[in-house]
């Protein structure tokens, strides 16, 4: 068993960004999700910055819907380094985005960034948080999660309970449960061995770590902003003014 300072940095990060954005519409006819802005700073940015103060030093990002517009966006950093998945010819989901970019991250656990999530810190940073927490003897995939009621923008009824070791359960049917994935994981590429070609969803291996009970999750410090529609928009950037203040 490790103990913290002998967990690993962790080099890697895979940024989704590849989705249609569809019920952010209209504001997505022209613009990919990523790049949709929240109090002046694009939502992808907001987790590449982070990711880059985190120790982060190359992030694969993936493109489909409005690529150019996101590839241009980011080629400019130069923390992290940019890799770009370019999925223009097949949207392969995320879990079959992931396995597309398997081979840049060396055989090492990375992060998970969806880029159109965003949430105010806490005392910690959350990718610190997470690094932190992960343990690769018992984990494959370590899901930071918010709880469901205080999502900001968020009407769902959650995701996952989680037991005492911080193992995860799903949510048992017409419960609301007392969590929800907020949009940030670590993972262990063994996660991925036997997985489907081609599109997939990156839930197939949520179910799969449970049932080896290898899905753990973390708590977040702070506050998770849900910003899946233009309404929310408004939402997430009075919560931000609010904890400005």
């Amino acid at each position: 068993m490790h103990t913290p300072d002998q967990t690993p940095k962790i080099r890697f990060a895979m940024v989704l960004a590849a989705g249609l954005g569809t019920r952010m519409r209209p504001i997505t006819n022209t613009r990919p999700k990523p790049l949709v802005s929240v109090s002046g700073k694009a939502m992808i940015d907001y987790g590449l910055d982070r990711l880059a103060a985190a120790g982060v030093e190359t992030a694969v990002v993936n493109v489909h819907y409005l690529a150019d517009q996101v590839v241009a966006h980011v080629k400019s950093r130069t923390r992290p380094k940019i890799i770009i998945s370019d999925e223009s010819d097949q949207l392969l989901d995320t879990g079959g985005g992931i396995a597309r970019a398997l081979p840049h991250f060396a055989g090492e656990p990375f992060f998970v960034y969806n880029s159109d999530s965003t949430w105010i810190e806490g005392a910690r940073p959350n990718f610190e948080l997470l690094g932190a927490a992960w343990q690769p003897d018992r984990m494959d995939i370590l899901l930071m999660l918010s709880p469901t009621v205080r999502a900001v923008g968020y009407s769902g009824a959650g995701d996952f309970t989680i037991d005492a070791l911080g193992r995860l359960s799903r949510r048992i049917e017409k419960r609301v449960a007392p969590f929800v994935y907020a949009g940030a994981a670590v993972v262990h590429p063994r996660a991925f061995d036997g997985a489907p070609e081609g599109a997939f969803s990156f839930n197939v291996l949520f179910d799969r770590a449970i049932k080896a009970s290898r899905l753990y999750g973390m708590r977040m410090d702070g506050q998770w902003l849900h910003v899946g529609t233009p309404e929310a928009i408004h939402e997430a950037e009075l919560a931000i003014a609010g904890s400005a203040a």
